[in-house]
């Protein structure tokens, strides 16, 4: 009996709190300003554009970020692989320019793998 009543004592001090958890796709959570999410390059001309260093590439520890050259040695495009990422954000905290940033977006679910390798040309170069 006591083992009962326990139960029940239990049951009914939680019946009237409120829940913790959230109906997901209806419902989303606020995220902290410090979420690491999908990550986008600035790859444009201006304060904040891709110099083509190679810093992140160097720091990227499962080898996430790959880049393409020219003949001229100047980088022309940038893939980030979203399959080996670990959200980490040394691509973001290292660039020197700041190019980099991670954003809030987490829902990265997709049908097909291709669609996790994110591609970013340089303006104004060649093909």
């Amino acid at each position: 009996m006591k083992a009962l009543a326990d139960g029940l004592f239990t049951v009914f001090k939680h019946l009237f709190m409120k829940p913790v958890t959230l109906e997901y796709p209806e419902k989303k959570r606020e995220l902290s300003d410090a979420f690491r999410g999908k990550m986008v390059a600035d790859t444009n001309t201006g304060e904040h554009c891709c110099i083509g260093c190679g810093v992140c590439k160097k720091v990227c520890p499962s080898g996430a970020i790959s880049y393409e050259k020219n003949e001229e040695g100047k980088v022309v495009s940038y893939s980030f692989d979203l399959k080996k990422c670990i959200f980490c954000g040394n691509c973001m905290y290292y660039c020197p320019r700041g190019a980099i940033n991670m954003t809030k977006e987490y829902e990265l679910g997709c049908e097909s793998k291709e669609n996790l390798i994110l591609t970013y040309k340089k303006e104004g170069e060649d093909d």
